[in-house]
């Protein structure tokens, strides 16, 4: 029987691909490489061109192998296939951490760069950069025993974040909440409400069973006028997989954080750094521990009076104390009374065909490409395939499109990479990405409705996928979003959510689902007014999130443990403005940090956000669609991947450093005293 995963096909053949095929995929490919390693370790004078071009070409080979297995597991993921993933998570840590620790190939590539690095190009002397720099920060020089730790930790630390992410979706995915009485549904838009209905038919119930998915929070949250329901959701969604709520106990991460923590903490001392906090800015554009803090700090300083302000008024409107679950739908319901729109409002006029097709047009008058539909298989039937094509129709990459929220899905959305670009002696290939949303779906005739919120997240995913597939360098270690700093990978997304506030966009990606009439000017006019609407709100929140991040990871004491409740409400009483109930474990499903690539980086988002912000400031002062800025945000920051310094490639763009005073008139604040 042929292996799917094996082979190099253009694209993975997902349907084909079954559980039982992971395993011997990735045995098969590491034990090839680890030969051929061996092989190139033996070359008595290795150079560029015979040993780091064939190693490129492993790494793109195990991340091919890899990549499909991993999506599945995020979009598809069943009891079967976790398996066979867990079984080959041990296989590939250990691979990677051999490969990462090898002397003789950190002597190699240390020696390739100081021969042969005047005559490189400068991208060939960014992978040796970034190669040795990462040979030392996975214990490369440590004595024998500690070495022989840290691969330990680290194969142990992959393990539990995928644990950490199990829980969370299991927890998700088993809780719904049954409603008899139609006047409980007060508010939620009539496709929900229909699909519940539908989902209680399927169980042999009455009434309508809602779940646990995001669409559904987030319109009970904002929308739902039956304030009972708004606490259910809420008390269900904030204690996923923890010890409080319905399922107390039953897939509760606090042990799994505490020993994520504890590991992360062990290896950066095994590599004699002070806390993870420092070892992960190693390779980042931030320096230090305190070159964070203070910025998040700054950011604080403005935003939390501002939000202090807005949360007064919004108290003042509800003529009520507020509790956590209240906000959302207060908040709606004041901006829907000020500026007379609502996100319900709005659905109607973003079909997803139609904000597809305009979001298309904005990247082709931007960089002058194609975006056009073709069959690929797929690995469920509502995925799309989608070819990119440059100004003179030669195919530069492509992307799937995977929008709705469905069991067995990861929430949330993101872009991830698929196959990398690579252009080697050995061959080459196109990058494809994998975009996800959820969204809610198409219904009874009706196309997929998005709300703006909605648009906002799929020109951001699309960003990030701009950025992997637009990306002219050869090597696969620094193409596309591959060797980008973390705290600058960020800038494309949002720089591109810009565009979905922009007056002229609106009515290209705008079009009545059943008239196809774009969104009324007046309507258009009133929602873009409401984009600096409790600024200071949301930028409290996301620094909750950074601060908490970054303190847990640059704080952590093996005498005390993580202290992750307590750092959390320390830095809620710092920044915060919402009460928030005790029982809430926001924690237990922050997957960015405990799971994800974001450990003692969700600063990033605040980071890149000013960059983003000061980048579209350019477009502002000469056109949002100017050709010739255009073209040097693609050539300076969107081609580049990471081939070079990530702060450097933004001041050939900008002319000059970040300012951070663009964010900040952009939510409609006043830049501190101090800020630059």
């Amino acid at each position: 029987m042929e292996n799917p995963l094996l082979g190099n096909p253009p694209l993975p053949q997902f349907p084909e691909i079954r559980p039982e095929h992971v395993e011997p995929a990735v045995r098969e490919v590491l034990a090839a490489n680890r030969a051929r390693i061996d092989e190139l370790t033996r070359l008595p004078d290795p150079t560029f061109a015979t040993l780091v071009e064939p190693l490129e070409e492993l790494h793109h080979r195990t991340a091919r192998t890899w990549s499909p297995v991993s999506h599945l597991n995020a979009v598809a993921n069943s009891g079967e296939l976790r398996i066979s993933y867990h079984a080959c998570l041990p296989l590939l840590s250990a691979y990677q951490t051999d490969l990462a620790q090898s002397e003789p190939l950190y002597t190699a590539y240390s020696n390739i760069a100081r021969q042969e690095g005047a005559r490189l190009a400068p991208a060939q002397r960014t992978v040796l950069e970034h190669a040795v720099r990462d040979f030392r920060l996975a214990g490369v020089a440590l004595p024998a025993e500690r070495k022989q730790r840290f691969k330990q930790v680290m194969l142990e630390l992959t393990q539990l974040q995928a644990k950490f992410e199990e829980n969370v979706l299991d927890a998700a995915n088993q809780w719904s909440h049954r409603v008899s009485d139609p006047a409980q549904l007060l508010g939620l838009n009539e496709i929900l409400v229909e699909q519940a209905r539908a989902r209680a038919a399927q169980r042999g119930l009455t009434g309508w069973v809602l779940t646990l998915d995001q669409p559904t929070y987030v319109a009970v949250m904002t929308d739902a006028a039956h304030e009972p329901l708004r606490r259910v959701f809420y008390e269900a969604w904030n204690t996923r997989a923890s010890d409080r709520g319905p399922d107390a106990g039953r897939w509760d991460n606090a042990q799994v954080m505490q020993d994520i923590l504890a590991h992360r903490h062990e290896a950066a001392r095994l590599l004699d750094f002070d806390n993870f906090a420092q070892y992960a800015l190693a390779s980042r554009i931030a320096h230090s521990v305190e070159e964070v803090l203070e910025f998040l700090q700054q950011l604080a300083t403005v935003a939390r009076s501002a939000a202090q302000a807005e949360f007064a008024e919004l108290t003042a409107f509800a003529g009520r104390p507020l509790a956590a679950w209240d906000v959302g739908f207060y908040a709606e319901a004041l901006q829907r009374e000020r500026f007379q729109v609502s996100q319900e409002e709005l659905r109607p006029y973003f079909p997803l065909p139609r904000v597809l097709a305009g979001l298309f047009e904005v990247a082709g008058r931007l960089f002058g490409i194609r975006v056009q539909e073709r069959s690929a298989p797929v690995w469920h039937a509502d995925v799309r395939f989608f070819d990119i094509t440059d100004s003179g129709g030669a195919r530069v990459g492509g992307f799937y499109l995977d929008a709705y929220a469905r069991t067995g899905k990861r929430s949330g959305a993101w872009m991830d990479e698929c196959v990398g670009r690579k252009r080697l002696h050995s061959g080459a290939a196109l990058p494809i990405a994998y975009l996800v949303c959820n969204f809610l779906p198409a219904a009874d005739g009706r196309p997929a409705l998005l709300t703006h919120d909605d648009v906002v997240t799929l020109f951001h995913e699309f960003g990030h996928g701009l950025h992997h597939l637009l990306t002219r360098v050869d090597y696969p270690s620094i193409a596309g979003i591959n060797g980008v700093a973390w705290d600058a990978v960020e800038l494309p997304s949002q720089f591109l959510e810009n565009y979905a506030w922009n007056a002229e966009v609106l009515q290209g990606i705008s079009g009545h689902w059943e008239s196809g009439a774009p969104l009324p000017q007046e309507l258009q006019r009133r929602l873009i007014a409401t984009r600096s609407f409790h600024a200071g709100l949301a930028m409290v929140r996301q620094l909750e999130f950074a601060l908490f991040d970054f303190r847990i990871h640059a704080q952590y004491d093996p005498a005390r443990g993580a202290r992750i409740l307590p750092i959390l409400q320390e830095v809620r009483e710092q920044v915060s403005v919402i009460p928030v109930p005790p029982w809430n474990r926001f924690p237990n499903s922050f997957g960015h940090v405990f799971a994800g690539g974001y450990a003692a980086g969700y600063y990033s988002y605040k980071w890149a956000e000013v960059l983003a912000a000061d980048a579209f400031s350019a477009f502002e002062e000469c056109g949002v669609f100017d050709p010739a800025t255009a073209r040097r945000f693609l050539d300076s920051i969107l081609s580049r991947g990471g081939s070079r310094d990530a702060l450097e490639a933004f001041v050939e763009f900008r002319g000059r450093p970040p300012q951070v005073a663009a964010l900040l008139r952009q939510h409609g604040m006043t830049a501190p005293k101090a800020a630059a």
